[in-house]
């Protein structure tokens, strides 16, 4: 049975969706099952690591057998939720907005973009992405109103952030992919955030060069 989600730490949510990858690769080359010691030499983890991973939701594996590499991957994909379908829609379609919403494939992920939202739609009235418009900023509230989405993608300048989380969260969405550095936890309670900091990561990439 798998443990209550409040016992599970956060650092190992973040590596569901690395076995999930990894499970994926194994699966296009027709590996049907493997160990803990194999996954472990793949990934760069130890075995150990793995098992307590795994065990926090339930025995996946069997005693001299391994893991089923597709059973396995359902199993993760389950408890990530990827075949939830969260209506979202994603503010801001500039180069970064533009380039997720064409590339990213939000379906195979538990999400569905069902609009796209800018300032300055009236720019990209010929834009099309995935078959959708981008649409003013004025047209959010009844938008919203009516096709009721849950999750919001921020791509949209820092300092014009708070007043659109403000506008979105009285709208009802209280889930967010963030690419601002508005930090919408610190100032808004009850709402689910995951924050992607481009910046952060390639200075953690230049501390790791320097200290290799």
């Amino acid at each position: 049975m798998a443990k209550e989600k409040k016992d599970i730490s956060m650092s190992v949510i973040k590596r569901l969706p690395r076995y999930y990858r990894f499970l994926g690769e194994l699966k296009k080359q027709s590996i049907v099952r493997i160990s803990s010691r194999e996954l472990s030499q793949r990934m760069g983890l130890t075995a150990s690591q793995i098992r307590q991973d795994l065990n926090c939701f339930g025995g996946f594996g069997q005693q001299g057998y391994g893991y089923n590499v597709d059973q396995l991957r359902q199993e993760i994909g389950s408890i990530l939720g990827v075949g939830s379908d969260f209506k979202t829609i994603l503010i801001g379609c500039g180069n970064l907005g533009k380039a997720i919403a064409s590339h990213m494939v939000f379906e195979d992920r538990g999400f569905k973009l069902i609009g796209i939202f800018d300032s300055r739609a009236d720019d990209m009235k010929d834009l099309r992405i995935k078959g959708l418009s981008v649409s003013p900023m004025e047209d959010l509230e009844v938008y919203c109103r009516e096709a009721e989405p849950s999750v919001a993608v921020l791509c949209i300048p820092s300092d014009s952030t708070a007043p659109v989380v403000e506008k979105l969260i009285a709208l009802g969405i209280r889930n967010f992919w963030n690419f601002t550095h508005y930090d919408i936890s610190s100032h808004h309670d009850g709402v689910v955030v995951e924050n992607v900091h481009l910046n952060d990561s390639l200075m953690t990439l230049s501390y790791q060069i320097l200290n290799q």
